[in-house]
């Protein structure tokens, strides 16, 4: 007799997740919560450390995560159906990316460890980052970094 093994909710395709497992696949990192530059010609887009305005930096979290969009209109909103247009604004170490693209989760996911803070350990913006209303947008270009910071 031969058992069939269960994948793990993050391992299966993501139009398949239920609302809670999808929120579950954020690692908290923050990155995504960081304004970017798109290059009109070329397409390439980098990030600043210049955070949303409702991002907290001790957490990296959305500070009104459920209500974002009536602050921050221009908010991206993921789901499986939209990650084809916008996942590319996504850092390259994001779990809805890699899923996205057939990858596996990293090493250091929270999923995987089972400890939250282990995306805290070299991964994530905590403490990095300069609130937007405190840097001029003409000056954004002056904060680019590498986004696998």
């Amino acid at each position: 007799m031969t058992t069939r093994l269960r994948k793990r909710f993050w391992e299966l395709p993501l139009d398949s997740l239920t609302p809670p497992e999808w929120e579950a696949l954020c690692d908290g990192c923050g990155k995504c919560c960081l304004n970017k530059l798109e290059d009109e010609d070329s397409g390439e887009v980098v990030f600043t450390r210049i955070a949303c305005r409702l991002f907290d930096d001790k957490t990296c979290r959305c500070g009104q995560y459920d209500i974002r969009l009536q602050f921050v209109p221009e908010c991206i909103v993921l789901s499986p159906e939209t990650m084809d247009k916008v996942g590319y604004f996504m850092p390259r170490s994001c779990a809805y990316r890699l899923r996205h693209e057939g990858k596996p989760l990293p090493d250091w996911h929270p999923l995987l460890t089972g400890d939250p803070e282990s995306v805290h350990r070299g991964h994530s913006m905590r403490g990095q980052t300069l609130p937007e209303f405190e840097v001029p947008e003409e000056d954004w270009e002056d904060h680019v970094i590498d986004e696998e910071i």
